[in-house]
């Protein structure tokens, strides 16, 4: 089985390469903001609660989150492995995942952090703001997500570079080129 946390800060190219490696792979991806929509819409209990929190400008919490992510992973406990996106975003979520891989007898193979310079990311934000109609790509938006990342979600880095499982992979390129590094170091990590 084989279990990546795919990380970067906001307009890195997540989304665009966890598409390719879970289709390389044969990985079940799971995106806490897909998942979290999927449970609002499904109008579940998770969900309902969910959607008082956002509804009010907040955030769903760490049990919250945990509780979905755990129930993912109960759902899908034939997968060939998992893919996260977008969790963990704290320390705390980060160590609540520890948790439920002891607790499910899985290992976490390797975080494969996208490498990108803020005037890259903000240009590509600005640009796929431009395409996409998301209306959290904008200066605004972008500067406030890049604080949040700083503060909040940068930390994790640190956490699995202490348990020697980071791999920082140059962000800047094809989508191929880019792609290929993810590769090789997935197929090192995984057969080591």
């Amino acid at each position: 089985m084989l279990n990546i946390i795919i990380f970067g800060p906001p307009g890195a190219g997540k989304g665009t390469q966890s598409e390719h490696i879970k289709e390389k792979y044969n990985l079940t991806y799971i995106s806490t903001g897909q998942v979290l929509r999927a449970e609002m819409a499904a109008g579940t209990e998770i969900g309902l609660k969910v959607k008082d929190i956002i509804d009010h400008g907040g955030l769903a919490s760490d049990e919250i989150v945990t509780e979905i992510i755990e129930k993912f992973i109960v759902n899908h406990s034939d997968s060939n492995g998992f893919l996260f996106d977008g969790f963990p975003r704290t320390v705390k979520q980060a160590e609540i995942l520890e948790d439920l891989f002891k607790k499910y007898n899985l290992k976490l193979n390797g975080v494969v952090s996208l490498e990108v310079p803020e005037e890259l990311l903000i240009e590509r934000m600005l640009e796929r703001g431009k395409t996409s109609g998301r209306a959290d790509d904008n200066i605004e938006s972008i500067h406030y997500r890049f604080v949040e990342y700083d503060n909040k979600t940068k930390p994790v880095l640190d956490f699995y570079q202490h348990k020697n499982c980071l791999h920082p992979i140059n962000g800047v390129g094809t989508i191929e080129e880019i792609f290929d590094n993810i590769c090789e170091t997935i197929d090192s990590i995984h057969n080591s």
